[in-house]
Order: structure tokens, then C-alpha cells, then sequence
């Protein structure tokens, strides 16, 4: 702590610090020492902050900081910023204005001309990618697309446009909703395309695992308390089915099989197994294909 004490912490500064997103012991020196030393700390449960800053003694005024009143609190914030103050951002886990509150704050903050300090910790997203062996220094790209809607049509239409994103992308899920997700999600990926799956990450009961698509929904299953707990999802990058190649054996086996007099959904079923394209897209060639026929 000495050698902290020693750098540099701006007063009139907002410092927005991540807390542990499962394991206490994932909150670093530094984020221990900004939260000692702010004067007022602005959280988004201050019943679950309270807990979290009693377990390394830390007793600071608080500030409840959440999406619904983050225009108001920001006024408060940028007054205490006025009279000098160091400010720290918190959320209930993980890092605020990511999937979480703040973001408003953080803007309102910059555009007054205060300084905002990051302090970096534990995320679920860069936690998951670095066990799913999903991206590579050759490779990097990934997005994170957060939690997927509520409502069902609401979260195909989402999905429908994050899958076809080149690019590995992190998604959340809770549980009381990881099955439909599940279902969903087979529904407009080819079967083999690979996804990594992280449960109750940092957690005594983690668990992560890297399968494909068409067998998530038997590994949720597999185990009750598979069903428990906060999901994060890394769905890898799709092929590339922009090539020419591709699409010509695509339509060439689709056309072999329908000319066998195999059904359109037979048919889309087995070109989809045997190559890594959207059933979706297969689905609409077939069906142009059994129109000229």
C-alpha cells in the first residue's frame, strides 16, 4: 500500500472502479486502495456494496447509482466533484458502465471537463474468451453483445444479427432463460459452429465448456444445476460463406438431394451437417431451388 500511496490520485476525479465478479479475491491492490480513499463511493446496490466493502473494512457515505436515476445522481456526483472531491463508481459486479450502470455518468463527467480514472479488474467476458480458445493473437476480433432481450421475438431478431457478426461474440443469459436461448440460437447456426459457455465464472462452482451448438441444449440438461446461476456464452466466428466455392457446393448438393426427391427440410438438414452455413440461408436457397424444379 505504500507503493500506492506514493502514485498519483487526482482529487475532483471520478475513479470507476471494477469489483470481483464472483471471487472476493479478485479485487487488485489498487481498486482497494481508490475505494480508501474516495470520499463518497456511487453504487448500484448499496445493500450489496455495503456487504462488499465490509468484507476489507471499508466504511465510505453511498450513493445509490443505478439505471433508473442515473441523470439525478450524476448532478450529485459532479457537485462533489466541485468541492474536490474523489469520487469512486461502482457496480453490484464487474465493471460499471459495461452491461452495467454508469455509462451516463461517466459521459456527464468528461463533458463537465473532470477526469475520469478507470480501475480495471475481473470481467466475464475477457474470463470466458481466455479458457474458450475461441480467439487467438492471429484472430482477436470478438464483440460483446450483453444480455439478450426478454421477450422471444425480441431475442431472435437480436440473435439473428450478432450470429452473422465475423467475429467471436460474448453474449449473457440468465438461467430461467438459457433453454429458449438455446433454442434459438440452434435455429440460425449451422450445428457444428462452436460456442464456449461459462457458468458461475471466478465461482466455487464454475464451470466452463467449449461444444457445438447442437449440443448445448443436452448439456444444459445433462446436470440440474447446469440450470443455476449466470450464464456468458462465446459463440465462435462463423465460416466464411461468402466464397465462391462454398456457395456453388452448397447449391450443388442442395440440388442432388431435391432432385432425389428429398424434402426441402431433409434436405436443408443435410447440407447444413455437412457444411458450416446458416440453416436459414440454406433453407431460402432450397426453397427457390424446389420453385424452378
Amino acid at each position: 500500500m505504500d507503493e500506492l500511496a506514493q502514485q498519483h490520485w487526482p482529487e475532483a476525479t471520478l475513479y470507476v472502479v471494477a469489483t470481483p465478479i464472483g471471487n472476493m479475491a479478485d479485487l487488485s491492490q489498487r481498486a482497494l486502495y481508490a475505494l480508501q480513499i474516495a470520499d463518497q463511493i456511487a453504487c448500484e446496490d448499496t445493500r450489496s456494496s455495503r456487504g462488499l466493502l465490509a468484507n476489507y473494512g471499508i466504511s465510505k457515505p453511498l450513493i445509490a447509482a443505478h439505471r433508473h436515476n442515473e441523470s439525478k445522481v450524476a448532478e450529485t456526483i459532479l457537485m462533489a466533484l466541485r468541492r474536490g472531491q474523489r469520487l469512486a463508481l461502482i457496480s453490484d459486479a464487474g465493471t460499471p458502465a459495461v452491461s452495467d450502470p454508469g455509462a451516463h455518468i461517466v459521459e456527464l463527467v468528461h463533458k463537465t471537463g473532470f477526469r475520469v480514472v478507470p480501475i480495471p479488474g475481473a470481467s466475464a467476458v475477457t474470463t470466458l474468451l481466455m479458457a474458450s480458445g475461441l480467439t487467438s493473437d492471429k484472430n482477436p476480433a470478438f464483440a460483446f453483445a450483453g444480455f439478450a432481450p426478454h421477450r422471444v421475438k425480441a431475442r431472435q431478431a437480436w440473435l439473428a444479427q450478432w450470429v452473422k457478426l465475423p467475429a467471436t461474440v460474448v453474449m449473457y443469459e440468465t438461467p430461467h432463460r438459457i433453454q429458449a436461448f438455446a433454442r434459438d440460437l440452434r435455429q440460425l447456426v449451422a450445428p457444428q459452429r462452436r460456442i464456449a459457455v461459462g457458468r458461475e465464472l471466478t465461482k466455487r462452482f464454475e464451470e466452463i465448456a467449449v461444444m457445438t451448438v447442437s449440443d448445448l441444449e443436452m448439456w444444459l440438461l445433462e446436470e440440474t444445476n447446469r440450470l443455476k446461476g449466470e450464464f456468458a456464452l462465446a459463440l465462435e466466428a462463423p465460416a466464411e460463406t461468402t466464397d465462391q466455392g462454398l456457395e456453388t457446393k452448397v447449391q450443388g448438393l442442395l440440388e442432388a438431394l431435391l432432385q432425389q426427391q428429398l424434402s426441402v427440410r431433409d434436405s436443408v438438414a443435410i447440407v447444413c451437417n455437412s457444411f458450416d452455413v446458416s440453416r436459414d440461408m440454406v433453407y431460402e436457397a432450397a426453397l427457390a431451388l424446389k420453385q424452378n424444379m
